[in-house]
């Protein structure tokens, strides 16, 4: 099924009819729902699972803690297909539910702005995991990121690749979407503010089989570095694979997808040694810590920032309709903009009026298959 602008418009309406009944629905129902899309088929199907995860970790302790306003917090999921058609369909299903007072979205930037114009119709607040900056300065104040953006991603990984394994000779790698170009972006102004031009700027486009090119392209360039941004974990996969088939074994600082739970069971040891910025590290600190053995113990499985950002989204979520008694959007809103150094699984939240949380990045390395941290880098800009 295509759903079209007009199509999702005409659903908007008919629950805008009555926007009484929308203030109001937190306090009629029996419970307070919150609408996740999430990808449940397509590619990133086993990402989906993780990000229901941490989801579904944090209804839990909210709910024993009282839950919201007196009751029961209720999470209704939509699947997104892993398609931007997908992830409009599956926005459009939740926004017709007027009892849904807010909603989590995508990690993907390019199935954020696909929603985007849709949320800013519905006016009610939504939680995302997308990295492109320009997500929050585009002026909808209904999306609030609960990552840091990829100004912080690029300067970290510079800063990183340059100044500790003093390499100068870079070579960005990265999807053509929204995230890998806005990534590369950020990668490349980074850099240079340390004087330093990559030697290879590289596309590929996701869902690609065969990234020989790309590696044929890396030994070529004569790059000493390698500085990536890869949006599907099993793109990244094969790449690690074909690039170490291929005899590069330069070192590499990727963004968080190449520590993922899925990135490291596709590719092995052809991560070995690599680094990454990561917004979660469970060693980081004392509550990354925590709910690292929280997740542990719920689902057998290392947590990573498929689970650890919707966990920290229904946990901030719930706290703001608490402090402000409501669940009225622009009450919701405000409360979740007057946050301030409230530490997470993340890392410590200060949100911005543009409706970003984090502002920096931890570093983390790949011993064996061990992801060791490092340290965190604060990234102001």
């Amino acid at each position: 099924m295509k759903l079209t602008r007009r199509d999702f418009s005409a659903v908007l309406a008919a629950g805008l009819a009555a926007p009484s009944l929308i203030r109001s629905a937190g306090a009629q129902g029996a419970t307070i729902k919150i609408g996740q899309v999430l990808p449940v088929t397509g590619s990133a199907a086993e990402q989906g699972k993780f990000a229901l995860n941490g989801a579904k970790l944090a209804l839990e302790a909210v709910n024993k803690a009282g839950g919201v306003l007196g009751k029961p917090l209720e999470l209704i999921t939509e699947d997104d297909q892993t398609t931007n058609p997908g992830v409009v369909l599956a926005f459009s299903k939740l926004a017709a539910q007027p009892d849904i007072v807010a909603f989590l979205g995508s990690i993907r930037s390019t199935q954020v702005h696909a929603m985007a114009p849709d949320v800013l119709k519905l006016g009610k607040p939504m939680a995302i995991g997308g990295t492109d900056p320009n997500l929050t300065h585009m002026g909808n104040k209904w999306l609030f990121r609960f990552r840091p953006n990829d100004n912080y991603s690029g300067s970290v990984i510079a800063d990183y690749g340059t100044k500790t394994l003093g390499k100068k000779k870079w070579a960005v790698v990265h999807s053509t979407d929204a995230f890998g170009t806005a990534g590369a972006k950020a990668l490349t102004e980074g850099l240079q503010k340390l004087g330093v031009t990559p030697v290879l700027d590289q596309g590929y486009a996701n869902q690609s089989q065969d990234f020989t090119p790309v590696v044929l392209a890396i030994k070529q360039s004569g790059a000493d570095v390698i500085g990536s941004y890869f949006t599907f974990e099993n793109d990244l996969g094969i790449f690690a694979r074909q690039l170490r088939q291929l005899g590069v074994t330069i070192p590499w600082v990727g963004s968080p997808s190449i520590v993922g739970v899925s990135s490291l069971r596709l590719a092995g040891p052809s991560l070995y040694g690599t680094y990454a910025v990561s917004d979660f590290a469970e060693e980081s600190g004392a509550v990354a810590r925590a709910y690292g053995k929280a997740y542990r113990a719920a689902y057998k499985l290392a947590p990573d920032n498929q689970s650890s950002w919707t966990y920290d989204a229904i946990t901030i979520l719930a706290k703001a309709m608490n402090a402000v008694k409501s669940t009225d959007p622009e009450k919701v809103r405000d409360a979740i903009l007057a946050i301030k150094g409230y530490e997470g699984a993340q890392g410590e939240y200060n949100f911005d009026q543009n409706g970003d949380g984090l502002h920096g990045y931890n570093i983390v390395r790949n011993e064996k298959g061990t992801i060791v941290f490092d340290k965190h880098i604060e990234a102001r800009g």
